[in-house]
């Protein structure tokens, strides 16, 4: 998971990504501070005017998260750009985990509230793609995609499902602020979100019903 990823299980975890603890897990319950983290992991060290004016907030309100970012330990001030009438501020992690089972039985409020900033956060990324599809060149608008497929797994398969989508997209160029240097011509920054969403008091199809297939779906081509 890139940026504000969250994922209650999972083996591995990246040199670059802090796994939450109950106090990262309660610094981060906040819509505005999950998307503070984003935009400074996504377009690099920045002041809080400045992440302020891409949130539609007061400076004031991002200077207040961004002290308690920093106070938790996400981010730190970048003192190579600051001076004494600006305050720069960077991201110290790529990624974030929430792999520990038995946090969000310790912290159920917290845990939630992050949850549902982090599901925000994605929600107003893909109402921004599709705000701007119209002006994207037609290379990037015939490969936008927006689809959700029904299956019926086992928690065990779903964990493998899983494992398996998150080996393809290991297999290609992450993105960074330093990442678009060393990228080809015509590469751009491409958002990959994943939702596995269990619905567990779904009723069973009747015995007729065809096999699990991409249910609904929306592609531009």
């Amino acid at each position: 998971m890139t940026d504000t990823g969250a994922r209650p299980i999972g083996p591995q975890v990246e040199a670059d990504a802090v796994v939450l603890d109950a106090k990262g897990l309660r610094a981060l319950a906040h819509p505005v501070r999950v998307q503070l983290v984003g935009l400074l992991r996504k377009y690099g060290p920045s002041t809080a005017t400045r992440l302020a004016e891409r949130l539609g907030v007061n400076s004031g309100t991002a200077s207040y998260h961004l002290r308690q970012l920093g106070a938790a330990g996400f981010v730190e001030e970048d003192t190579e750009r600051g001076n004494a009438r600006e305050r720069w501020w960077r991201s110290v992690h790529r990624r974030t985990w929430f792999n520990d089972p038995n946090l969000a039985d310790r912290e159920p409020e917290a845990a939630l509230a992050y949850l549902q900033s982090v599901a925000a956060a994605y929600t107003l990324r893909t109402q921004q793609t599709l705000n701007e599809l119209q002006t994207m060149p037609r290379a990037w608008r015939d490969n936008f995609d927006m689809s959700d497929w029904a299956l019926r797994l086992t928690p065990e398969e779903t964990a493998t499902l899983y494992q398996e989508l998150r080996e393809v997209i290991a297999r290609y160029r992450p993105d960074g602020p330093e990442a678009a240097a060393r990228a080809p011509e015509g590469a751009e920054r491409v958002g990959v979100i994943t939702q596995i969403l269990p619905e567990p008091d779904a009723p069973a199809p009747s015995a007729g019903a065809s096999s699990p297939q991409k249910a609904t779906g929306t592609e531009t081509s």
